[in-house]
Protein backbone atom coordinates (compact mmCIF):
# COMPACT_ATOMS: atom_id res chain seq x y z
CA UNK A 1 0.00 0.00 0.00
CA UNK A 2 1.36 3.40 -0.89
CA UNK A 3 0.72 6.70 0.48
CA UNK A 4 2.00 10.39 0.54
CA UNK A 5 2.43 12.60 3.38
CA UNK A 6 3.48 16.35 3.82
CA UNK A 7 6.06 16.76 6.44
CA UNK A 8 3.64 17.79 8.89
CA UNK A 9 1.70 14.76 8.69
CA UNK A 10 5.09 12.85 8.61
CA UNK A 11 6.20 14.37 12.05
CA UNK A 12 2.51 13.79 13.22
CA UNK A 13 2.96 10.48 12.48
CA UNK A 14 6.24 10.41 14.30
CA UNK A 15 4.77 11.39 17.43
CA UNK A 16 2.13 8.94 17.11
CA UNK A 17 4.44 5.97 16.45
CA UNK A 18 6.97 6.65 19.01
CA UNK A 19 3.75 5.87 21.75
CA UNK A 20 4.53 2.65 20.86
CA UNK A 21 8.16 2.77 19.08
CA UNK A 22 11.60 4.22 19.52
CA UNK A 23 12.33 5.66 15.75
CA UNK A 24 16.12 6.23 15.46
CA UNK A 25 17.79 7.57 12.26
CA UNK A 26 20.33 10.02 11.06
CA UNK A 27 21.36 12.65 12.82
CA UNK A 28 23.60 16.05 12.85
CA UNK A 29 25.25 17.21 15.76
CA UNK A 30 27.14 20.27 14.63
CA UNK A 31 30.48 20.91 15.88
CA UNK A 32 30.75 17.05 17.28
CA UNK A 33 33.04 16.15 14.89
CA UNK A 34 36.51 14.91 14.71
CA UNK A 35 37.49 19.22 15.24
CA UNK A 36 35.98 22.15 16.39
CA UNK A 37 34.34 23.20 12.63
CA UNK A 38 33.27 19.62 11.77
CA UNK A 39 29.74 18.10 12.56
CA UNK A 40 29.48 13.86 13.52
CA UNK A 41 26.24 12.57 12.07
CA UNK A 42 25.42 9.34 13.67
CA UNK A 43 22.02 7.33 14.99
CA UNK A 44 20.10 8.58 17.39
CA UNK A 45 16.41 9.09 18.30
CA UNK A 46 14.29 11.37 15.82
CA UNK A 47 11.06 13.59 16.52
CA UNK A 48 10.63 14.89 13.68
CA UNK A 49 11.53 15.57 9.57
CA UNK A 50 14.07 18.06 10.56
CA UNK A 51 16.25 15.94 12.82
CA UNK A 52 17.22 13.54 9.80
CA UNK A 53 20.21 13.75 7.89
CA UNK A 54 19.69 12.95 4.32
CA UNK A 55 21.87 14.69 2.38
CA UNK A 56 25.18 13.83 4.10
CA UNK A 57 26.27 9.48 5.05
CA UNK A 58 26.47 8.62 8.56
CA UNK A 59 30.00 8.22 10.54
CA UNK A 60 28.64 5.14 12.03
CA UNK A 61 26.15 2.38 11.54
CA UNK A 62 22.78 1.53 13.13
CA UNK A 63 24.40 -1.82 14.47
CA UNK A 64 24.61 -0.40 17.91
CA UNK A 65 21.30 -1.05 18.75
CA UNK A 66 21.42 -4.43 18.00
CA UNK A 67 25.28 -5.05 18.70
CA UNK A 68 26.33 -1.97 21.67
CA UNK A 69 29.19 -0.91 21.86
CA UNK A 70 29.76 -1.79 25.65
CA UNK A 71 27.03 -4.42 26.45
CA UNK A 72 26.62 -5.65 30.75
CA UNK A 73 26.10 -9.59 29.77
CA UNK A 74 25.46 -10.48 33.25
CA UNK A 75 26.17 -9.28 37.03
CA UNK A 76 27.09 -11.95 39.66
CA UNK A 77 27.38 -11.38 43.57
CA UNK A 78 28.95 -14.31 44.83
CA UNK A 79 26.66 -17.39 43.38
CA UNK A 80 23.93 -15.16 42.07
CA UNK A 81 23.61 -13.66 38.66
CA UNK A 82 21.48 -11.36 37.28
CA UNK A 83 21.06 -10.74 33.37
CA UNK A 84 20.27 -7.14 33.16
CA UNK A 85 16.67 -6.40 30.91
CA UNK A 86 16.85 -4.72 27.58
CA UNK A 87 14.72 -1.82 26.59
CA UNK A 88 11.12 -3.01 26.02
CA UNK A 89 9.89 -0.52 23.18
CA UNK A 90 10.66 -2.08 20.18
CA UNK A 91 13.07 0.16 18.23
CA UNK A 92 11.85 1.62 14.50
CA UNK A 93 15.26 1.83 12.65
CA UNK A 94 15.68 4.40 9.54
CA UNK A 95 18.24 3.22 7.14
CA UNK A 96 19.67 2.53 3.37
CA UNK A 97 19.18 -0.63 1.49
CA UNK A 98 23.01 -1.36 2.53
CA UNK A 99 22.80 -0.63 6.01
CA UNK A 100 19.70 -3.16 6.28
CA UNK A 101 21.49 -5.56 3.96
CA UNK A 102 24.60 -4.95 6.62
CA UNK A 103 22.12 -6.29 9.34
CA UNK A 104 21.73 -9.21 7.37
CA UNK A 105 25.21 -10.14 7.09
CA UNK A 106 25.02 -9.56 11.68
CA UNK A 107 22.62 -12.28 11.72
CA UNK A 108 24.45 -15.13 9.67
CA UNK A 109 27.18 -14.23 12.63
CA UNK A 110 24.90 -14.14 15.39
CA UNK A 111 22.03 -16.35 14.50
CA UNK A 112 23.43 -18.69 12.22
CA UNK A 113 26.83 -19.31 12.97
CA UNK A 114 26.77 -22.64 14.59
CA UNK A 115 23.76 -24.58 16.71
CA UNK A 116 23.05 -21.98 19.51
CA UNK A 117 21.82 -18.36 18.71
CA UNK A 118 23.63 -15.80 20.03
CA UNK A 119 20.92 -14.64 23.09
CA UNK A 120 22.07 -11.43 23.42
CA UNK A 121 21.88 -10.53 19.99
CA UNK A 122 18.69 -12.27 19.36
CA UNK A 123 16.47 -10.73 22.39
CA UNK A 124 17.69 -7.32 20.55
CA UNK A 125 17.09 -7.94 16.88
CA UNK A 126 13.74 -9.54 17.70
CA UNK A 127 12.59 -6.13 18.22
CA UNK A 128 13.60 -4.06 15.26
CA UNK A 129 11.92 -3.00 12.48
CA UNK A 130 13.07 -1.15 9.84
CA UNK A 131 12.01 1.60 7.65
CA UNK A 132 13.96 1.98 4.51
CA UNK A 133 15.54 5.32 3.44
CA UNK A 134 15.33 5.10 -0.64
CA UNK A 135 18.50 5.61 -1.49
CA UNK A 136 18.64 6.09 -5.68
CA UNK A 137 22.56 7.74 -6.23
CA UNK A 138 24.54 6.80 -2.93
CA UNK A 139 27.50 8.76 -2.04
CA UNK A 140 30.88 8.86 -3.40
CA UNK A 141 32.26 6.56 -1.82
CA UNK A 142 29.55 3.71 -2.08
CA UNK A 143 29.66 0.52 -4.03
CA UNK A 144 26.77 -1.10 -2.89
CA UNK A 145 25.76 -2.60 -6.40
CA UNK A 146 28.99 -4.24 -6.58
CA UNK A 147 28.71 -5.67 -3.23
CA UNK A 148 24.30 -7.25 -4.25
CA UNK A 149 23.30 -4.79 -1.23
CA UNK A 150 21.84 -1.86 -2.86
CA UNK A 151 18.69 -3.84 -2.99
CA UNK A 152 16.07 -5.10 -0.05
CA UNK A 153 12.82 -6.14 0.33
CA UNK A 154 13.30 -6.75 4.67
CA UNK A 155 11.76 -3.16 5.54
CA UNK A 156 8.35 -2.75 7.13
CA UNK A 157 8.29 0.73 5.26
CA UNK A 158 9.95 2.14 2.53
CA UNK A 159 10.33 6.03 2.26
CA UNK A 160 11.37 8.31 -0.53
CA UNK A 161 12.03 11.56 0.86
CA UNK A 162 11.51 14.73 -1.20
CA UNK A 163 11.40 18.51 -1.13
CA UNK A 164 8.09 18.79 0.29
CA UNK A 165 5.94 15.33 0.98
CA UNK A 166 7.37 11.88 1.70
CA UNK A 167 6.34 8.71 -0.05
CA UNK A 168 5.37 5.68 1.59
CA UNK A 169 5.33 1.93 0.35
CA UNK A 170 3.89 0.59 3.81
CA UNK A 171 4.19 -3.88 3.67
CA UNK A 172 3.56 -4.50 8.43
CA UNK A 173 0.43 -4.14 8.61
CA UNK A 174 1.51 -2.83 12.35
CA UNK A 175 1.57 0.60 10.31
CA UNK A 176 -1.06 0.54 7.99
CA UNK A 177 -3.64 2.41 10.11
CA UNK A 178 -0.66 5.18 10.96
CA UNK A 179 -0.27 6.12 7.67
CA UNK A 180 -4.19 5.84 6.64
CA UNK A 181 -4.43 8.12 9.48
CA UNK A 182 -2.08 10.76 8.51
CA UNK A 183 -1.16 9.68 4.60
CA UNK A 184 -3.28 9.66 1.06
CA UNK A 185 -3.20 6.88 -0.46
CA UNK A 186 -1.21 6.47 -3.76
CA UNK A 187 0.60 4.06 -6.15
CA UNK A 188 3.99 3.75 -5.10
CA UNK A 189 6.90 1.27 -4.99
CA UNK A 190 10.57 2.14 -3.80
CA UNK A 191 13.18 2.56 -6.63
CA UNK A 192 17.18 1.35 -5.89
CA UNK A 193 20.16 2.15 -7.08
CA UNK A 194 21.59 0.63 -10.12
CA UNK A 195 25.26 1.45 -10.51
CA UNK A 196 28.23 2.15 -8.15
CA UNK A 197 29.86 5.96 -7.79
CA UNK A 198 33.05 4.18 -6.68
CA UNK A 199 34.07 1.39 -9.67
CA UNK A 200 35.09 -1.79 -7.73
CA UNK A 201 35.67 -5.25 -9.39
CA UNK A 202 35.24 -8.06 -6.69
CA UNK A 203 38.72 -10.44 -7.32
CA UNK A 204 37.24 -13.98 -8.83
CA UNK A 205 39.51 -16.38 -6.66
CA UNK A 206 38.73 -19.93 -8.35
CA UNK A 207 41.92 -21.74 -8.98
CA UNK A 208 43.98 -19.15 -7.63
CA UNK A 209 46.66 -20.11 -5.15
CA UNK A 210 45.47 -18.32 -1.57
CA UNK A 211 48.64 -19.06 -0.48
CA UNK A 212 50.14 -16.79 -2.72
CA UNK A 213 47.81 -13.85 -2.06
CA UNK A 214 48.31 -14.21 1.43
CA UNK A 215 52.18 -13.76 0.67
CA UNK A 216 51.65 -10.95 -1.54
CA UNK A 217 53.92 -7.47 -1.57
CA UNK A 218 50.81 -5.59 -1.62
CA UNK A 219 50.16 -6.38 1.88
CA UNK A 220 53.22 -4.83 3.15
CA UNK A 221 51.86 -1.02 1.74
CA UNK A 222 49.33 -1.34 4.50
CA UNK A 223 52.05 -2.11 6.93
CA UNK A 224 53.29 1.14 6.19
CA UNK A 225 50.23 3.44 5.58
CA UNK A 226 48.09 1.89 8.49
CA UNK A 227 48.22 3.27 12.17
CA UNK A 228 45.65 0.45 13.27
CA UNK A 229 43.41 3.46 14.72
CA UNK A 230 40.50 0.80 14.12
CA UNK A 231 37.84 3.26 12.49
CA UNK A 232 37.43 1.29 9.90
CA UNK A 233 35.98 -1.51 12.35
CA UNK A 234 34.33 0.60 14.72
CA UNK A 235 32.22 2.72 11.57
CA UNK A 236 31.49 -0.96 9.40
CA UNK A 237 27.77 -2.14 9.57
CA UNK A 238 29.40 -6.18 8.98
CA UNK A 239 32.06 -5.82 11.68
CA UNK A 240 31.45 -8.21 14.84
CA UNK A 241 34.49 -8.72 16.90
CA UNK A 242 34.19 -8.41 20.47
CA UNK A 243 36.26 -8.81 23.54
CA UNK A 244 34.78 -9.88 26.90
CA UNK A 245 35.93 -7.91 30.10
CA UNK A 246 34.92 -8.66 33.83
CA UNK A 247 34.94 -6.03 36.11
CA UNK A 248 34.94 -6.21 39.83
CA UNK A 249 32.79 -4.00 41.98
CA UNK A 250 34.86 -4.64 45.58
CA UNK A 251 38.16 -6.04 46.75
CA UNK A 252 36.92 -9.25 46.71
CA UNK A 253 35.44 -9.65 43.95
CA UNK A 254 31.79 -10.82 45.06
CA UNK A 255 30.10 -8.31 43.19
CA UNK A 256 31.63 -8.09 39.45
CA UNK A 257 30.00 -8.20 35.80
CA UNK A 258 31.05 -9.05 32.56
CA UNK A 259 30.42 -7.04 29.45
CA UNK A 260 30.80 -7.41 25.73
CA UNK A 261 33.17 -4.67 24.02
CA UNK A 262 33.71 -3.77 20.26
CA UNK A 263 37.13 -5.34 18.82
CA UNK A 264 38.54 -5.14 15.80
CA UNK A 265 40.65 -6.79 13.86
CA UNK A 266 43.23 -4.08 13.30
CA UNK A 267 43.43 -3.12 16.60
CA UNK A 268 46.62 -4.00 18.62
CA UNK A 269 46.51 -6.89 21.12
CA UNK A 270 43.43 -8.43 18.96
CA UNK A 271 45.45 -11.45 18.33
CA UNK A 272 47.76 -11.74 21.26
CA UNK A 273 47.93 -14.95 23.32
CA UNK A 274 49.37 -16.16 26.16
CA UNK A 275 53.24 -15.91 26.08
CA UNK A 276 53.09 -12.91 24.18
CA UNK A 277 52.57 -14.61 20.89
CA UNK A 278 50.70 -12.53 18.29
CA UNK A 279 49.44 -13.78 14.77
CA UNK A 280 49.00 -10.85 12.95
CA UNK A 281 51.54 -8.00 14.58
CA UNK A 282 51.92 -5.95 11.27
CA UNK A 283 49.26 -3.88 9.98
CA UNK A 284 49.42 -5.40 6.72
CA UNK A 285 48.52 -8.76 8.09
CA UNK A 286 45.25 -7.15 9.55
CA UNK A 287 44.48 -5.44 5.89
CA UNK A 288 44.68 -8.94 4.36
CA UNK A 289 42.68 -10.71 7.28
CA UNK A 290 40.22 -8.24 7.22
CA UNK A 291 39.84 -7.70 2.82
CA UNK A 292 40.01 -11.82 2.58
CA UNK A 293 37.40 -11.95 5.31
CA UNK A 294 34.94 -9.34 3.88
CA UNK A 295 35.05 -10.37 -0.13
CA UNK A 296 36.23 -14.34 0.64
CA UNK A 297 35.88 -16.17 3.68
CA UNK A 298 32.74 -15.03 4.49
CA UNK A 299 31.07 -15.61 1.35
CA UNK A 300 32.54 -19.24 1.21
CA UNK A 301 30.58 -20.40 4.47
CA UNK A 302 27.31 -18.25 3.93
CA UNK A 303 26.79 -17.68 0.01
CA UNK A 304 27.48 -13.89 0.28
CA UNK A 305 30.15 -11.19 0.79
CA UNK A 306 30.23 -9.45 4.04
CA UNK A 307 31.45 -6.22 2.73
CA UNK A 308 28.10 -4.02 1.78
CA UNK A 309 29.91 -1.45 -0.12
CA UNK A 310 28.49 1.53 2.09
CA UNK A 311 32.15 2.99 2.11
CA UNK A 312 32.58 4.12 5.67
CA UNK A 313 35.80 2.66 6.01
CA UNK A 314 36.96 4.63 2.97
CA UNK A 315 35.36 8.10 4.75
CA UNK A 316 36.75 7.82 8.28
CA UNK A 317 40.60 6.48 7.86
CA UNK A 318 42.62 9.22 9.05
CA UNK A 319 45.28 7.87 6.23
CA UNK A 320 43.09 7.86 3.41
CA UNK A 321 43.59 3.94 3.26
CA UNK A 322 41.04 3.10 0.13
CA UNK A 323 39.37 -0.40 0.79
CA UNK A 324 37.36 -0.24 -2.62
CA UNK A 325 41.16 0.78 -3.74
CA UNK A 326 42.36 -2.34 -2.29
CA UNK A 327 39.86 -4.56 -3.35
CA UNK A 328 40.44 -3.17 -7.01
CA UNK A 329 44.34 -3.51 -6.74
CA UNK A 330 44.10 -7.25 -5.53
CA UNK A 331 41.65 -7.72 -8.32
CA UNK A 332 44.30 -6.87 -11.01
CA UNK A 333 46.91 -9.50 -8.50
CA UNK A 334 45.18 -12.04 -8.73
CA UNK A 335 44.51 -11.62 -13.55
CA UNK A 336 47.87 -11.55 -13.02
CA UNK A 337 48.54 -14.51 -11.45
CA UNK A 338 45.94 -16.33 -13.32
CA UNK A 339 47.78 -15.05 -16.49
CA UNK A 340 44.06 -13.26 -17.53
Amino acid sequence: MGYKLSKTSFDRLLQAMSKRYVPVGPMCAKNAGAFSDTDSIRYGKITSYADLELAQKSYFSPKEFVFPIRETLFRFNGSNREVPEVAARPIAIFARPCDINGFNRLDSVFLENGPEKDFYYARRRKNIKFFMIECLTGFESCFCVTMKANKTADYSVALRFGEDEILAEVKDEEFISLFEEYGEIIDYKPEFKESDNAKVELPNFEGVDLEAVFNHPLWKEYTQRCIACGRCNTSCVTCSCFSMQDTAYDAAKTLSERRRVWAGCHIDGFTDMAGGHSFRKNNGDRMRFKTMHKIYDFAARFGRNMCVGCGRCDDVCPEYISFSACINKLSEIIKEMKNV
